[in-house]
């Protein structure tokens, strides 16, 4: 009778565990869906400011207003559900359109003289460092989710309710060189 109540408390003890690392999986899976989530809007801001830097080109060369907005119309969305791949995509997109958007204003040296331009650029950079704050903090989480998956004993509840490991964002190569500083 004793080893009846023995084996029942073992396998209480074991589903509380699988619950209990079940839900530790769930929120840090949600916690890595959050952060997408805030790069898609932090995102959405720095093109929406974009869209309005294309709209001061269109009064100074109006085929160069062209290109630029079919450049953004060709942007997606990014939201919990998106991959870190998707993400990139959209990031690479994004630069593209500023580096044409710079090689416009080195043409127009009075777009970059104009206060609305200045302005408006300024709202870019500040959407820009809020990008790499939501980029870093959704690496963090990606890292705690997939030490999650990885580590035994949670990696065993992960194999069963199929937790698999996340993607991190990459880093872009052409930043890591440090630019030279020689005159």
């Amino acid at each position: 009778m004793a080893t009846i109540f023995i084996v029942i408390a073992v396998v209480v003890i074991l589903v509380l565990w699988v619950i209990s690392a079940q839900r530790k999986l769930v929120g840090a899976e949600e916690l890595t869906k959050n952060a997408m989530s805030q790069i898609g809007v932090q995102q959405s801001s720095r093109w929406d400011a974009l869209t309005a830097l294309v709209e001061l080109v269109k009064s100074y060369n109006e085929h160069e207003y062209g290109t630029l907005k079919d450049v953004i119309a060709a942007r997606q969305g990014i939201d919990h559900n998106s991959t870190a791949e998707q993400a990139q995509v959209q990031e690479d997109a994004f630069n593209a359109a500023l580096k044409q958007l710079n090689v416009v204003v080195e043409r127009y040296p009075e777009l970059k003289a104009d206060s609305m331009y200045q302005k408006t650029m300024d709202s870019v950079n500040t959407y820009e460092n809020q990008v790499r704050v939501s980029r870093m903090t959704y690496n963090d989480t990606v890292t705690r989710y997939n030490r999650l998956t990885r580590q035994i004993p949670d990696s065993i509840v992960a194999a069963l309710f199929h937790f698999t490991e996340k993607q991190y964002l990459r880093e872009d190569t052409a930043k890591k060189d440090m630019p030279s500083m020689k005159f």
